[in-house]
């Protein structure tokens, strides 16, 4: 249930040129702009058969933003699919996919049973009581896949149109959830970190609360 954020992609990206000497009188370039979406990635979701038909493509895609070489791309490929094709059978999935003229992330999850968080992979041990009111009125999702490249992470991420932001809002909206939540392992800094950049908090208080019954912590979004 741990939001995918690869830390070293596979992709490569274009290295910054270091910045020319200040003469006087030349004006000072200005902060960089990101592109806007409108220039950017179309989101869209897919229906339970276009997943399929794309399975492959998505599996591609973890893959080349999770870092590593060849066998470490195929290891996480192969685990990647077998997590997705188990949340795909589970009822009010939803995923949506950002697209240029190629696949570049997408952002999936389901709703969490109203009344019974039990039946979540053991969410609900982790659940602090606020969130489980919100379990019990059925607007709980569940995010528990976010993939992006690496950018994204490092780039404009309080910006709205920041890539993770466009995907994890337009899921939320889209499943008319009142709250997003997540687990997180808490020895996963890296992660902890992209989501806080992104909107989410705490469930509870200033750190990352684990439950007695594991390592992990949850975050939230929305609400």
């Amino acid at each position: 249930m741990t939001v995918h954020v690869p830390v070293r992609p596979a992709t490569t990206e274009r290295q910054e040129r270091p910045a020319a000497a200040h003469r006087p009188g030349a004006r000072r370039p200005g902060p960089r702009q990101g592109s806007s979406p409108q220039a950017g990635e179309r989101l869209r979701p897919l229906t339970r058969r276009q997943i399929e038909d794309r399975f492959a493509e998505l599996g591609d895609l973890y893959a080349q933003t999770s870092g590593g070489g060849p066998r470490t791309w195929n290891a996480a490929r192969g685990a990647f699919l077998r997590r997705l094709g188990a949340d795909v059978r589970r009822p009010g999935f939803g995923l949506l996919i950002a697209e240029t003229t190629v696949l570049t992330g997408c952002a999936y999850g389901y709703p969490v049973p109203g009344g019974d968080p039990r039946g979540v992979r053991g969410l609900e041990p982790y659940l602090p009581g606020s969130v489980l009111s919100v379990a019990a009125s059925g607007r709980l999702f569940l995010v528990s896949g976010i993939v992006v490249p690496a950018r994204v992470r490092r780039q404009h991420q309080d910006r709205a149109w920041n890539l993770a932001r466009r995907l994890q809002t337009r899921l939320l909206a889209e499943h008319d959830a009142a709250l997003g939540v997540t687990l997180v392992d808490r020895a996963d800094g890296a992660t902890v970190q992209a989501l806080r950049s992104w909107g989410w908090r705490y469930a509870e208080g200033d750190t990352l609360q684990s439950s007695v019954l594991g390592r992990y912590g949850v975050l939230v979004l929305g609400g």
